[in-house]
């Protein structure tokens, strides 16, 4: 009876210790959300202060985007040969950097310049800790844990509409906006240093007895830690030779890459961002109070933030596959309403003030709760371990890429095609985005990564029926 107590002890151990690293290195999401939503708010105040036009609200608030490209594609290899541990550092470090750099910007130059280090971070970010949390975490709890990442997203989102929020009133009140972002990169910086490396880097890098000391406290049990040792050390052996960026064009990792990326690219080109980055600009043109655009931003940040609760609670239960299909065909609907709405241009107030909210809310619920929840799970989860760090990097570069076009033309959009026709627009994304994930993702749920990969290896990782 005691050893079996013993026993019990260790397992809840161990999986409270996963928890925990997961919640410490999710911390970068609570920077990617805090450093994304506050342009949001300080946009509005950066224009009066620097007279921007229009191409110049959209470079401030691109600049991120391009510099992430860059930090999610040059990340991989860094953090492939020094570890994914340092690489979550450094990024932290550049966090502090660039937020100090954008609150004492004295240029629209120099402002662009640390904006594009902040992105360097962001993108660097958004490869490593999923991939970091997906080779920490166990099958049955992989989903949970990597979209753990996304929910902290959402809960930087929400601060950072909440303190845009509290902090509009003069024309200078984006410098601390920016500067506030410096608290959770020290924390992410302070909080790294006490976890551990990636078993699976560590043993993919032939330090096999740290990497199962690691095991041993990630797991709890022996038997656990033999078969997972096991399944690694097999799939790393049917690699000859020293994965590079060619080995992603190989046929039989092609299904995984249709899949990573489709899904990257339709996470952004959907619009979630249309709404996190351009809500308050484009709800103050059709009539609504600075502070009536702020405040709706928040309820924005408030719903991102429950359905994607939601979603990490159901991922590993109803799939993620499963949650896309059925929740991308609401998205779609709320953002066709939402474009009626502007139908008329005369200002809102009334019925359509409420049917404005409730679509725009809906959207955000439906769209954060299945595409923006499996972005970085999907991505992490589908490709072998030898390439799955540059693969992930390709990945998040995806999702910068597409989100710096939507950054790029969402007002010259609004401008050309009217609100109507935009959000019109978005919805045939979501649309496309739902029979995309029904003909090319299959389901991962309760499977492990080594046997994703056998999947691929063997021709079978393809939506069930096909």
């Amino acid at each position: 009876m005691p050893a079996i107590e013993r026993l019990g002890d260790r397992t809840v151990s161990a999986r409270r210790y996963v928890s925990v690293a997961a919640a410490v290195a999710a911390v970068g999401g609570l920077l990617f959300g805090y450093d994304t939503g506050i342009i949001a708010s300080a946009l509005i105040f950066i224009t009066q202060t620097f007279s921007l036009s229009t191409s110049g609200q959209e470079w401030i608030a691109a600049a991120l985007n391009i510099g992430a490209i860059f930090g999610a594609v040059s990340s991989g290899p860094i953090s492939d040969r020094w570890g994914r541990r340092p690489a979550i550092m450094v990024a932290a470090a550049i966090f502090i950097v660039a937020s100090i750099g954008c609150g004492m910007a004295p240029t629209v130059g120099v402002l662009i310049f640390a904006r594009l280090w902040l992105g360097v971070a962001i993108g660097a970010t958004t490869q490593i800790v999923p991939v970091y949390v997906a080779e920490l975490a166990p099958a049955e709890r992989r989903g949970g844990l990597v979209s753990l990442f996304q929910l902290v997203f959402s809960l930087g989102l929400l601060l950072s509409f909440f303190v845009g929020y509290e902090l509009s009133g003069t024309a200078d009140s984006w410098r601390p906006m920016f500067m506030l972002g410096v608290i959770p990169a020290v924390l992410l910086a302070l909080g790294m240093m006490f976890l551990p490396e990636s078993p699976r880097w560590l043993l993919h890098h032939q330090q096999e007895r740290r990497a199962v000391s690691i095991l041993y406290r990630l797991r709890g049990h022996h038997r656990h830690v033999r078969r997972e040792l096991t399944d690694v050390l097999t799939a790393a052996d049917t690699e000859t030779t020293k994965a590079g960026w060619g080995d992603l064009r190989r046929r039989w990792v092609r299904p995984a890459l249709i899949a990573a990326l489709g899904i990257a690219a339709l996470s952004q080109l959907s619009g979630p961002n249309v709404i996190v980055y351009y809500a308050p600009i484009i709800l103050s043109q059709t009539g609504l109070a600075h502070s009536a655009a702020l405040l709706t931003s928040v309820s924005v940040g408030v719903t991102s933030t429950i359905t994607t609760a939601m979603g990490i609670a159901l991922i590993d239960r109803v799939g993620r596959r499963r949650m896309m299909l059925v929740m991308l065909p609401f998205a779609a609907l709320s953002l066709f309403v939402l474009g009626a709405v502007f139908l008329d241009p005369a200002p809102l107030g009334g019925v359509r003030m409420v049917l404005m909210v409730a679509s725009l809310l809906g959207y955000i619920f439906f769209n954060f709760g299945s595409l923006s929840v499996a972005v970085w799970l999907v991505a992490a989860e589908v490709f072998p371990l030898a390439i799955r760090s540059k693969a992930m990097g390709l990945a998040s570069a995806t999702v910068w890429l597409c989100d710096t076009i939507v950054s790029l033309v969402t007002l010259s959009l609004v401008q050309a095609m009217g609100t109507t026709g935009t959000f019109w627009l978005f919805g045939v994304i979501n649309v496309i985005s739902f029979l995309f994930v029904w003909k090319y993702v299959p389901e991962t749920v309760g499977t492990t990564l080594e046997d994703i990969e056998d999947s691929l290896r063997s021709g079978t990782f393809r939506p069930v029926g096909r």
